[in-house]
């Protein structure tokens, strides 16, 4: 009998996305999720919580291959050591990993949390791939929600983005982790490269709300970083849709 593909953050915005694909593809899946679901067209559940360490071993048993997904602005480092230890202990043979472009270039909390969480997989004797990825089009979205509360928006005068669909991004995942282990492959960032204001002002567009846009200067090597490009892939301009394809089919 094939073994299940163990998917965290399968009910999140990528992994809703990546266990069809893998579903399509003949796959079983079992996701660990905080909450409780019922099981259901070939996806079965196990409730925990990769940052207490709770429910791991259960997810992991039997399984030969985990898409970790799962993640938030803190503590994927940590989770993930405690994932990857189960998992080793219960003789996964493939760990495929999503992470951000610009991990090792930005030395910013966020992305040094994520290369930690790259050095935890790729130290834990199992064997892995690891995809880095733009910034989300769904990201920017709520950003520009929460900025559009504000009277004024406030904007870091000269850093760029290069967002990209989730969608192209779980079909590369699906796609690798049908594959064998691979390493870090190359990442996969959206077709444009855009300037903060730009994306902000189309978002407020799209949304029908005006507010003025007022550039601010910040200092610091994060920012730094961004300025030189340190989260941008222009060579990996592989999406497949861009800003104003997601603002005219989500937002408009």
């Amino acid at each position: 009998m094939t073994s299940p593909i163990l998917v965290t953050g399968g009910t999140g915005t990528l992994g809703r996305l990546v266990t069809p694909l893998l579903r399509e593809a003949g796959e079983k899946i079992r996701v660990l999720s905080r909450h409780a679901h019922e099981p259901g067209d070939g996806i079965e559940y196990v409730t925990g919580d990769l940052l207490k360490g709770e429910g791991i071993e259960p997810a992991v048993d039997g399984v030969a291959t985990v898409v970790h997904l799962a993640g938030g602005p803190r503590g994927d480092d940590e989770a993930t050591r405690k994932l990857v230890r189960a998992a080793s202990r219960a003789g996964v043979r493939h760990l495929v990993l999503i992470s951000v472009v610009g991990a090792d270039r930005v030395p910013i909390g966020y992305f040094r949390m994520k290369l930690r969480t790259e050095r935890a997989a790729a130290e834990s004797g199992i064997p892995w791939t690891t995809l880095r990825a733009s910034q989300f089009f769904d990201l920017v979205v709520i950003v520009g929600r929460a900025m559009a509360r504000l009277p004024v928006v406030p904007v870091p005068s000269g850093v760029s983005f290069q967002p990209v669909d989730a969608r192209d991004v779980a079909a590369r995942m699906a796609e690798l982790t049908l594959g064998a282990p691979a390493g870090l492959v190359p990442d996969i960032a959206g077709p444009r490269i855009y300037p903060m204001t730009d994306l902000l002002r189309g978002y407020l567009e799209a949304a029908g709300k005006r507010r003025p846009l007022v550039r601010i200067a910040l200092p610091g090597k994060g920012i730094r970083a961004l300025k030189a490009g340190g989260n941008l892939a222009p060579d990996r301009a592989v999406g497949t849709r861009t800003w104003e394809d997601f603002l005219a089919e989500r937002v408009r």
